[in-house]
């Protein structure tokens, strides 16, 4: 199964960016999301940024993910 999942973005180089969730830190492509700023929330899926997220909604799907088993790495 794959997964797209809510992480925020942490710094910007170019069409790239550092984004975290939780403990987790990766690298993503923003060419599908060129909008996409520090701080903002994003689905990340297969290494691109494929939607910004308002942070309200980002917080959401984390809770949903939590209640399903997912280690979004915020504990329970």
């Amino acid at each position: 199964m794959c997964l797209g999942v809510p992480m925020k973005i942490i710094e910007v180089n170019g069409t790239m960016a550092t984004v975290e969730m939780a403990h987790v830190r990766q690298e993503c492509d923003l060419s599908l999301s060129p909008d996409a700023k520090v701080g903002d929330y994003v689905i990340v899926h297969a290494g691109f940024a494929i939607e910004i997220l308002d942070e309200e909604d980002a917080r959401e799907t984390l809770e949903l993910l939590d209640e399903i088993g997912f280690d979004t790495g915020r504990g329970s």
